[in-house]
């Protein structure tokens, strides 16, 4: 009996030591991860605005009479010289009013002759009795009749004179009419979208034009900060107004809508002071350049300006992670780290500037996030911030 006891007793001790070794030899080891500490650069930072682009001036093109189009000289998008013809408009009305004005003219120029010889012979009698009265040879009464007779033929030779000046101002005014049967460019541009040709009936009162023209030698990208963005710019930017702020801007890139940079950098002049009260934004405008006439009235991209942040606290940015709403870190403390929640100020070029939550030395744990919980076990690999974000290579 005391031989059974002694073998349970050794079978037992033995069992407690192989499931110990093989718990041992089952535990994961602590992952190698690559830790950095937080560090202090000097970081150009980007805010990005979407842009609407609309050439410096836009002009409507209409009809100044109302007819049919009858000729379309130009296409879209064809650059267009001021005064240069557009479009021709039927204008077989406005012909026979002209030919109906020029025949006014000339009747009118009739009724001056024929007024002029009445008050040359109205003067042939006054003169004639001027010495008559003077002898007493007839009464003065004969004279003062035909000195009023002279009086009326007077006017009515300025009555006709009168009409004939009205109906060269009619005739005028459909010749006028008919030099409007020619549309033309009211400025040196590109011509945008034609919304009328050969048939369509034309008037001034026409909501829509017939076309647009658009100067583009350089262009207008117009964009909005709301109300807390624009007093962050105002700020953060030097200058003791807004005409200095805008100055001291450092120029701006455009990204047009394929992800690519434009090739000119441009420049923020203007901003509208006023608070939109339906958006709540404030309106800029910037410049760019287009002599390639690459940027057409109506194309949009995003705007990117530059901050320059000097002595920023930075950590790669795959050091960070979100959830819940709340952007975190893993802090390192001995061989262990913990989720730490940070403002984050800014993400560029693979950093993620800090604001608050960590300071310059603290150890973040660089890549490799998704693996761990607060608590977990790791084993560091001190790197570098730099080998870090040079590593990450964009994916196209």
């Amino acid at each position: 009996m005391n031989t059974r006891i002694k073998f349970l007793a050794i079978l037992a001790i033995v069992s407690f030591f192989s499931c110990k070794n093989e718990k041992k030899q089952f535990e994961t080891p602590p992952p190698s991860l690559p830790t950095v500490e937080a560090a202090l650069k000097d970081v150009v930072v980007f805010h990005s605005y979407p842009v609407r682009i609309e050439g410096t001036v836009n002009n409507d093109v209409r009809a100044k009479i109302s007819g049919y189009i009858t000729k379309v000289y130009v296409d879209e998008g064809q650059a267009v010289s001021a005064g240069q013809p557009l479009f021709k408009l039927e204008t077989n009305i406005q012909s026979q009013n002209a030919n109906a004005g020029q025949a006014a003219i000339n009747a009118a120029q009739a009724n001056i002759e024929a007024a002029q010889a009445a008050v040359n012979a109205a003067q042939v009698e006054v003169n004639k009795l001027i010495p008559l009265v003077e002898k007493n040879i007839i009464s003065n009464i004969q004279l003062e009749t035909a000195r009023a007779n002279l009086k009326k033929a007077e006017g009515q030779l300025e009555q006709a004179k009168a009409n004939k000046g009205q109906a060269k101002a009619n005739y005028n005014a459909t010749v006028a009419n008919i030099n409007f049967g020619v549309v033309r460019s009211p400025i040196s541009g590109i011509v945008g979208a034609i919304n009328m040709r050969e048939g369509s009936l034309v008037s001034p009162n026409d909501q829509t034009p017939i076309t647009t023209v658009s100067e583009t030698k350089d262009v207008y990208a117009y964009f909005s900060m709301n109300e807390s963005e624009y007093f962050d710019f105002l700020e953060k930017t030097e200058g003791k107004n807004i005409a200095a702020k805008l100055k001291n801007l450092p120029p701006v890139e455009l990204i047009l809508p394929n992800g690519q940079p434009y090739a000119h950098k441009g420049k923020i002049h203007t901003v509208t002071g006023q608070i939109n009260p339906n958006t709540g934004t404030i309106q800029f405008r910037a410049t760019f350049p287009n002599q390639e006439g690459l940027l057409s009235n109506g194309n949009s991209g995003v705007i990117k300006i530059p901050q320059h942040i000097k002595g920023a606290t930075v950590v790669p940015e795959s050091a960070t992670f979100e959830q819940q709403g709340a952007t975190y870190v893993y802090q390192v403390f001995g061989d262990s780290v913990t989720n730490t929640p940070v403002k984050i100020l800014s993400r560029e070029n693979n950093l993620a500037l800090i604001a608050s939550g960590i300071k310059v030395g603290d150890k973040v744990v660089a890549q490799g996030v998704s693996k761990l919980r607060p608590g977990s076990k790791i084993k560091a690999i001190p790197t570098q911030i730099d080998s870090i974000i040079q590593a990450i290579k964009p994916i196209f």
